[in-house]
């Protein structure tokens, strides 16, 4: 097994399970949390070809790598038992709105049932000090009142995906407050943006494979509003945030975005990465495909006020470390070492930006 990094400074070393850890944010935070000396147990399935989990060999570096389905709950709950985490953060999900429409049955037995397993094997298992549910931006009701959602908005019915996602959202929040014998947080997060994500109709991995093939970069909906950022940032908020609520006890419910300067179009995102990268062309689409929101953003004050955090990374920095890695992936160099070196430069940072 290949071993880097050192224990994190002012914290001691902790056995993480992770489910979804071959996923674009689970296998950065497998690295994020590797890299500050922390044990990892991942339960997923199998990771999308040339993604960052394969192509970063990401399996040499997990302490256990575990291929199995969120809805067997047995396989779930004696992988748990014999891991006997003390930290779980729960990312394991069908994260697509457009295969959602496709398969929305698959969907609400991933994203409900899933999550539910989850809670309940961790219940049985008295090593977890705290779990962490991740859910998303799209879990709030939807009226294109266009302001940024914040913690208590009311949560609401869309798409499969986006349902889904507020069932399982309230479903952690009802278990929190009735059931849990540890301190629960429950994460929404928006559209998180960096290198060796490969999942269809997402707007960098378009560009990507647009540029790839010569061809212009498709876009359903250029008008729209998004609260984009870099999967670092993101992270060291969910990261914070399971900090405190070991500190403190307590459950906690937070956003994860941009501040409102950060917002940008779908359009201007598309248009800045073509930019950067020097390379491709954009084509706007008649026809939008499945429904959209037109405006979507959060309000993270509770996040900034109550951890003391925020994004490191302006919109520039985050598409263009994203563009350096996916050009060291082209350059058929080692990823795993971007990783690394953008995960440390990160770390260097100040928490402010000036």
């Amino acid at each position: 097994m290949r071993q880097y990094g050192n224990t994190w400074i002012g914290s001691r070393k902790l056995k993480y399970f992770v489910t979804g850890h071959t996923g674009f944010k689970g296998s950065w935070l497998l690295l994020k949390l590797r890299e500050k000396g922390h044990e990892v147990i991942g339960y997923s399935l199998d990771p999308l070809e040339n993604g960052i989990y394969e192509t970063a060999q990401l399996s040499t570096i997990v302490e256990k790598d575990i291929r199995m389905d969120i809805r067997d709950y047995e396989s779930l709950e004696s992988e748990i038992k014999k891991a006997q985490p003390e930290i779980v953060v729960h990312l394991a999900a069908q994260p697509l709105v457009g295969a959602s429409y496709e398969n929305p049955s698959d969907t609400f037995e991933i994203n409900v049932t899933g999550t539910l397993n989850l809670l309940r094997a961790c219940q049985t298992t008295p090593s977890i000090k705290a779990i962490a549910v991740i859910t998303t931006d799209k879990v709030y009701e939807n009226l294109n009142q266009r302001r940024p959602f914040v913690e208590n908005d009311p949560l609401g019915l869309g798409d499969p995906y986006s349902t889904s996602k507020a069932m399982a959202d309230l479903l952690t929040q009802s278990w929190m407050k009735s059931v849990a014998k540890v301190p629960v947080g429950v994460f929404r997060a928006g559209n998180v943006i960096g290198g060796g994500d490969v999942s269809p109709n997402r707007l960098i991995p378009d560009i990507v494979n647009a540029q790839r093939s010569n061809r212009p970069v498709q876009l359903r909906n250029p008008s729209a509003v998004r609260p984009w950022q870099h999967v670092l940032d993101c992270l060291e908020g969910y990261q914070r945030a399971i900090d405190w609520m070991l500190a403190n006890e307590k459950n906690i419910v937070l956003n994860f975005g941009p501040d409102y300067s950060e917002y940008r179009t779908v359009g201007e995102i598309a248009k800045d990465y073509v930019q950067i990268s020097g390379r491709g062309s954009i084509e706007i689409l008649n026809r939008s495909g499945f429904p959209e929101a037109d405006f979507l953003t959060l309000d993270s004050s509770r996040a900034r006020s109550t951890l003391n955090w925020n994004d490191k990374l302006s919109l520039q920095e985050t598409l263009k470390w994203t563009h350096e890695w996916y050009l060291r992936q082209d350059e058929r160099l080692n990823v795993l070492d971007i990783s690394i070196q953008q995960i440390r430069e990160y770390e260097k940072m100040s928490s402010y930006r000036g």
